[in-house]
């Protein structure tokens, strides 16, 4: 099984040149609502860039990757939009816990063991080994059924379970190791299987005989992947932010200064600080999923008017 490091996947300037990346970064399920309302907006407004020859999923952008290869992005807005929003019961076994709480509260303890870790880490691959280490100690706690929970959990959420023909990147980290992991269709591994891994940031998931944990750890966007090709579009649902320090250069603006010094151009949509209520906290709010996909639809429906060439 080939899970590939991301530090030996090749550049398209070694492959073939003139060629367009999509990032689609973390957010959690309304960061997901969030990617799929922009992609439909830019899509209305003429500009389709799910024919980019490279796109880049990490965690919430891993899902709305895979999706995009089963379902245009106006058909997963219109579900979105269509089905009523419940918050889901709790999932004890993501918390490695069998107590019961808000599914808000989860998100909230993963925040508060995120920042703990790193304020006692040294480096951002210190940071990843002692989260590997964390969640695998919660795992022998939990009570055995979250593989197959949120494996049957994450392909529920996809149109299509083949992998697309175009290139499609998902990452990871080893949760044994906290060496980054990038899938793709010659990984020899399921698509949903790959979406489980790259969205699971509670608790880890095997694959193979490894566990991995969600690409966020790797970096949130994870846009120094789209390296070499000559147009790059990252759609950040947390706006690039990182709750790790700047020094260990994990936030998308170092990320962006990387693309650019390797000769890409690049741009990038944000949801706007007016709708942080959306996520963080509250990133698993299923109650909240059809307002951030109207509010992505919108400022999609915005960009071409500002950058549409860029893409064209």
């Amino acid at each position: 099984m080939n899970l590939t490091a991301s530090t030996s996947l090749p550049s398209s300037s070694e492959t073939n040149p003139a060629r367009r990346a999509l990032v689609l970064g973390g957010g959690g399920s309304t960061g997901n609502a969030w990617l799929i309302g922009v992609l439909a907006g830019l899509a209305d407004a003429g500009v389709d860039v799910t024919t980019a020859d490279r796109v880049i999923g990490t965690s919430a952008g891993a899902t709305a990757g895979a999706q995009l290869a089963g379902a245009a992005p106006a058909t997963l807005l219109d579900a979105i939009l269509s089905t009523t929003p419940q918050t889901p019961p709790p999932s004890p076994a993501q918390r490695g816990e069998r107590s019961s709480g808000p599914a808000r509260g989860e998100v909230g303890d993963q925040l508060e063991r995120m920042h703990r870790l790193i304020a006692e880490s040294t480096s951002a691959a210190d940071y990843r080994r002692r989260l590997g280490a964390s969640a695998l100690e919660r795992l022998e706690a939990a009570d055995g059924s979250w593989q197959d929970r949120w494996h049957a959990t994450v392909a529920s959420r996809l149109p299509a379970l083949d992998w697309p023909t175009h290139e499609l990147l998902l990452t990871a980290i080893d949760a044994s190791t906290g060496d980054p992991v990038v899938l793709d269709r010659h990984s020899g591994v399921d698509l949903a299987d790959a979406v489980a891994a790259s969205t699971s940031s509670g608790l880890p998931y095997r694959v193979g005989d490894r566990w991995l944990l969600d690409g966020g750890f790797r970096r949130n966007e994870n846009a120094d992947l789209a390296a070499g090709f000559d147009n790059v579009l990252v759609l950040a649902p947390f706006s690039g932010k990182s709750l790790a320090p700047a020094e260990w250069g994990l936030n998308l603006d170092a990320q962006l200064a990387e693309l650019r010094a390797g000769g890409s151009t690049v741009e990038t949509i944000f949801p706007g600080p007016e709708l942080d209520h959306l996520f963080g906290a509250n990133a698993m709010d299923f109650t909240l999923r059809p307002q951030a996909a109207r509010e992505g639809f919108a400022r999609g429906r915005r960009f071409p008017a500002q950058q549409g060439r860029f893409w064209m």
